[in-house]
């Protein structure tokens, strides 16, 4: 869902990273799995960004050409990321979900912290008052 297209650019023995769709994203890496994974890491850094200045996300475009590559971020933070967008298309705020909850402020802050550990059940609770329900999948490793 939350995939992103990502240019993978050869220089100086490793690779310079930047993502089309999210510009504020740049990083390298001497090798084309440590390129990944710090493309993965900026991408989550830049997002939360996002977040916190409640920002709509960047919508994520297919890759075009043989330098592209999809970059997927961590299941939980991909949870996190659906259910902002379904704040943000309710119109709802932290303190709205907190309320309906009967939680504090800072748990459903945490909740929507894409670098804090939170638990699943928790996403779930909170997409449950939009309707709806998370779901796993299992796929092949690309």
């Amino acid at each position: 869902m939350f995939s992103y297209s990502a240019l993978f650019e050869p220089e100086d023995g490793g690779y310079v990273v930047t993502f089309p769709d999210v510009p504020e994203v740049v990083t390298q890496g001497e090798s084309m799995d440590e390129a990944m994974a710090y493309a993965a890491d900026a991408l989550t850094v830049v997002l939360d960004e996002y977040i916190r200045r409640r920002r709509p996300l960047p919508k994520p475009s297919k890759p075009r050409g043989k330098k592209m590559r999809v970059v997927r971020l961590p299941a939980l933070v991909e949870a996190k990321l659906a259910l902002y967008e379904q704040m943000r298309a309710a119109g709802m705020r932290k303190a709205d979900i907190a309320r309906r909850l009967g939680w504090q402020r800072s748990q459903v802050d945490r909740l929507l912290n894409l670098s804090h550990a939170s638990r699943l059940d928790q996403i779930e609770a909170a997409l449950m008052l939009f309707g709806k329900t998370l779901i796993v999948a299992v796929g092949n490793a690309a």
